[in-house]
């Protein structure tokens, strides 16, 4: 068994620009939970722990789901806060273009639990980039609003991946897979 998501992660020059705009804050915040840039991604459907027998069907969901749509134009902008599962509160990124992204992510989901891997949980996707977690309770509204009006670069998603987490620590994502948005060649 192995714990799984499914996710877009930006190229590298758009990850540099985040990069250069967080460093000032988590000089500044250094008691966070700052997500690694490596762990860096936009989640489209988590999965949790799916059996080694399963892999094979999820895959052949997962890529056909990906087929099914046509790479997607996104960039990350304007940051907010939400608090989450155990009141760990969050502050990330948006996601700017996320209409079509949130019919993606459906369909992923949908691939997974016809694989029979990966539960709804209720709410609707929201998709955003995740750069902060915190467990005490903090007030992470000021720190996003250090990152109101970032902008990065437009680009273009032509893949989604198979993530495995490795719990570590350090925590740790793994690419497994990837799947081509777009009936290709």
């Amino acid at each position: 068994m192995s714990r799984m998501f499914v996710a877009l992660v930006p190229p590298s020059g758009v990850l540099e620009e985040v990069a250069r705009a967080v460093a000032p804050l988590r000089d500044a915040w250094p008691d966070l939970t700052w997500v690694e840039p490596a762990n860096w991604h936009i989640t489209l459907a988590f999965l949790g722990e799916v059996p080694d027998g399963a892999r094979p069907d999820l895959n052949t969901r997962l890529a056909r789901a990906a087929r099914r749509h046509q790479p997607l134009p996104l960039a990350l902008g304007e940051a907010g806060t939400f608090t989450g599962r155990g009141g760990v509160s969050v502050m990330w990124l948006g996601v700017r273009e996320p209409g079509r992204l949130a019919r993606l992510a459906q369909s992923v989901a949908a691939g997974a639990r016809r694989a029979g891997v990966g539960q709804p949980d209720g709410r609707p996707y929201r998709a955003h980039f995740t750069l902060v977690r915190s467990r005490k309770g903090l007030d992470l509204k000021p720190l996003a609003d250090a990152l109101s009006t970032f902008e990065s670069a437009f680009w273009t998603a032509d893949n989604a991946q198979l993530f495995v987490s490795h719990l570590g620590p350090p925590l740790r994502y793994e690419p497994v897979e990837t799947y081509l948005l777009g009936p290709g060649e």
